[in-house]
């Protein structure tokens, strides 16, 4: 497993449990509704949006909610 950088490391806790697969929403656009994380890298989330389709977050600035 690589090492992280005490920067990446401390941006943890922003995507913390969010994985390939999950559903989630963006509380800052509920009008894009439900959906599926793609992938996870660096801080990086992609999702794919019920009604927005795929969109690119950058879980420092935004804090996705799972959809449970």
């Amino acid at each position: 497993m690589p090492n992280k950088s005490p920067e990446d490391a401390s941006h943890d806790h922003f995507y913390a449990g969010i994985e390939p697969g999950q559903r989630v929403r963006n509380p800052g656009q509920p009008e894009w509704g439900s959906g599926q994380v793609q992938s996870v890298v660096g801080g990086r989330i992609t999702v794919n949006f019920e009604n927005a389709g795929k969109v690119l977050i950058n879980a420092r600035v935004v804090g996705l909610e799972i959809d449970e």
